[in-house]
């Protein structure tokens, strides 16, 4: 599994989901798109686990609410075994505990289980590129809602992510603006600058903390204290 899937490469995906029938229309639906594979399927977090590390699949689309071991400690697993995963979380509802606990271990994005089909394929594509599936608003509105259960940490007070010093104050001020919910072009209208120099700057932000996509980089934000909750300003 790689940080992204080559341009000439069938993207492989692996369906997780204790629902058969659901399994089997995203399947469907997957099966009729040139350039995408589906490699396997699993019914709990274990056996997502297990395929996982046999299968190696480019994107793993992923419930979180499955008996057993659940789509969070799955992607926990996941994660921690093979850095370079890519998990698109399904979930009922946009603001959804288990959806924002999956980010904060690594997903890459995730999606209501009555998503159009094209908006799947879309975003299988999309996590396959590298790029995160979350509308910015989406994940401030998640982080809004249950970032008490981050932990107290303020920037001042703490020297355990030192990384944060080879920001410059243009890649400190870009982190900020996408843990505040904004698009690259919001970001670029209000900074005065172009939206491709937006897109520079949080690459590197992204090298230089070691995070892969701006959901990764939201949760940051919070992590360290860069930013709080908007009810506790």
């Amino acid at each position: 599994m790689s940080d992204v899937v080559g341009a000439d490469s069938p993207i492989s995906v692996l369906l997780v989901d204790d629902q058969p029938l659901l399994r089997m229309g995203f399947r469907m639906v997957l099966e009729e798109e040139e350039g995408i594979t589906v490699v396997g399927e699993g019914s709990d977090g274990a056996s997502a686990l297990e395929l996982v590390g046999r299968l190696h699949p480019d994107v793993v689309v992923m419930d979180v609410r499955m008996p057993g071991m659940d789509g969070i400690e799955a992607t926990r697993a996941i994660v921690a075994a093979e850095p370079h995963a890519r998990i698109l979380i399904l979930t009922t509802f946009d603001l959804d505990e288990y959806a924002f606990s999956a980010l904060r271990f690594g997903a890459s994005g995730f999606l209501l289980k009555d998503v159009p089909p094209a908006e799947f394929v879309r975003a299988i594509r999309a996590i396959a590129s590298g790029d995160a599936v979350v509308a910015p608003g989406v994940t401030r509105r998640l982080l809004d809602a249950y970032a008490h259960k981050l932990p107290n940490l303020k920037l001042e007070d703490s020297d355990a992510h030192p990384e944060l010093d080879e920001l410059t104050t243009r890649e400190r001020e870009i982190l900020i603006e996408v843990a505040g919910g904004h698009s690259n072009a919001e970001i670029a209208e209000h900074l005065f600058v172009a939206e491709a120099t937006v897109k520079t700057h949080l690459s590197r932000v992204l090298a230089k903390l070691g995070l892969r996509d701006r959901v990764q980089a939201v949760v940051f934000a919070y992590d360290v204290g860069l930013v709080q909750r908007r009810n506790e300003r």
